[in-house]
C-alpha cells in the first residue's frame, strides 16, 4: 500500500477516537515527508496533536520507508477552508472575500452549500439628510468564496 494510503487510513483512525477533529490539509512529498494540518470542533491542543502524530509514526514501518511527520494544527490566521470550520465558527466575525467582493460580518449560519454573514452599515437616509444605521445580510455559496478569515479582535 502506497505511503499516503497508509497515512489517510491511520488518521481516519485516530479521528473515529476523538471525533471532534477532523483533517484540513494531507500532503505527502515524493522524499516521504508527511505534513498533516488537523482542527477541531473545540480547538486542537498541543496533546491532540502528539495523539494524531503517534497514531501515524506508531503505525508505520520505518523499515519499509524513511519519513519524516509534523502534524499541526490551522492557525488563528490561516483561511477557513471546509464546512465543518466554518460551522464551528458561527458567532465569530469573518473577513469573507469572493471575486468581486469584500464582506466584514458576524457569521450567523454555515450549511453544507453556503453561509450567512450579518453586520451593520451606515447608510444615506431615504428623506433627508444624515445617516442611518441598517442591517445587512449576505448569502454565500463555498464555491463563490476566494479566502475566509476570522477576524481576531482584542
Amino acid at each position: 500500500m502506497e505511503l499516503k494510503e497508509n497515512v489517510e487510513k491511520l488518521l481516519q483512525e485516530a479521528f473515529e477516537e476523538n471525533n471532534s477533529l477532523f483533517l484540513i490539509d494531507l500532503i505527502v512529498t515524493p522524499d516521504s515527508q508527511i505534513r498533516v494540518v488537523i482542527d477541531g470542533d473545540k480547538g486542537v491542543s498541543v496533546e491532540d496533536c502528539i495523539n494524531v502524530s503517534r497514531k501515524v509514526e506508531h503505525n508505520l514501518d520505518r523499515e519499509e520507508e524513511d519519513f519524516s511527520l509534523e502534524v499541526t494544527s490551522a492557525g488563528a490566521t490561516e483561511p477557513l477552508q471546509i464546512p465543518r470550520q466554518y460551522k464551528k465558527n458561527i458567532g465569530r466575525k469573518l473577513q469573507v472575500k469572493t471575486e468581486n467582493e469584500k464582506f466584514e460580518g458576524n457569521l450567523i449560519e454555515a450549511t453544507e452549500d453556503s453561509i450567512k454573514l450579518q453586520w451593520k452599515a451606515r447608510e444615506p437616509k431615504p428623506v433627508g439628510k444624515g445617516k442611518v444605521t441598517v442591517e445587512k445580510e449576505a448569502v454565500l455559496e463555498y464555491s463563490a468564496i476566494v479566502e475566509a478569515k476570522v477576524m481576531i479582535t482584542f
